[in-house]
């Protein structure tokens, strides 16, 4: 059993992340604190393996705290849930030894993919004494060694050929916003089919995603980031 402390100022955005858990396994053990200092007293109190952690909470700063277990010496994961977008604050979660980084607002499967990543980590890491290269490759970073090189599977149901369709077609709004309907409509491709390609290239960080709520259901608009398109060289050799 995992053992979950969600560390989250606002009580609804605390209370959907609980929900998402037990969405995915009703058997985590899920503490929630509203602010550093309570989280202090549960980490001192029982078992933290893994924290939820928002970066803009009062009095103190999520990444201050990250800073903090580690000088201490706690064995405790986070994964930052956090509406800081910006580089040096991601960087510095990373450097903090954060596992993952989701900027809210952020889909229930992205949170499942963390989560579950997160779980299968653990347990790799319990089961195995010692760890070689085709370890760390397969099962830790996702990757398949064929030969020499390192090779990027797609997902299923998603080919070469479409995805360098779309990505064509994508580089034609030049830098601007676009829509899953709008992809779908210039490519001549179904929009669910669509959704399936800019989810698997907003994953990899070739997009950047966006919900706008307005009038009906909320939008999801997305752009390109040029300069992350050599992500997907590994997944097009």
């Amino acid at each position: 059993m995992v053992n979950i402390l969600i560390v989250e100022d606002d009580p609804m955005v605390a209370q959907i992340n609980l929900q998402f858990i037990e969405k995915i396994n009703n058997q985590t053990s899920v503490d929630i604190a509203k602010n550093v200092k309570e989280a202090m007293s549960i980490i001192e109190n029982k078992v933290v393996d893994l924290l939820l952690l928002d970066i803009y909470m009062p009095e103190e700063n999520g990444l201050t705290f990250l800073k903090y277990i580690r000088e201490q010496g706690y064995k405790i994961d986070a994964i930052l849930i956090t509406a800081a977008s910006d580089v040096e604050q991601i960087q510095t979660a990373f450097r903090y030894g954060a596992v993952d980084y989701l900027i809210k607002p952020f889909e229930f499967e992205r949170f499942k993919q963390s989560l579950l990543r997160y779980k299968k980590g653990q347990t790799f890491f319990n089961k195995t004494e010692n760890i070689n290269q085709s370890d760390i490759d397969g099962e830790l970073l996702n990757k398949t060694i064929a030969g020499n090189e390192s090779e990027l599977k797609l997902p299923k149901g998603v080919t070469k050929e479409t995805l360098q369709v779309i990505v064509k077609k994508m580089n034609d709004f030049k830098g601007n916003e676009f829509s899953t309907d709008e992809i779908s409509k210039h490519v001549d491709i179904s929009r669910v089919s669509v959704r399936k390609y800019l989810k698997f290239l907003t994953e990899i960080e070739v997009l950047e995603e966006s919900l706008n709520y307005g009038i009906g259901r909320p939008i999801y608009s997305y752009k390109l980031k040029q300069d992350h398109l050599k992500y997907l060289k590994a997944y097009m050799d």
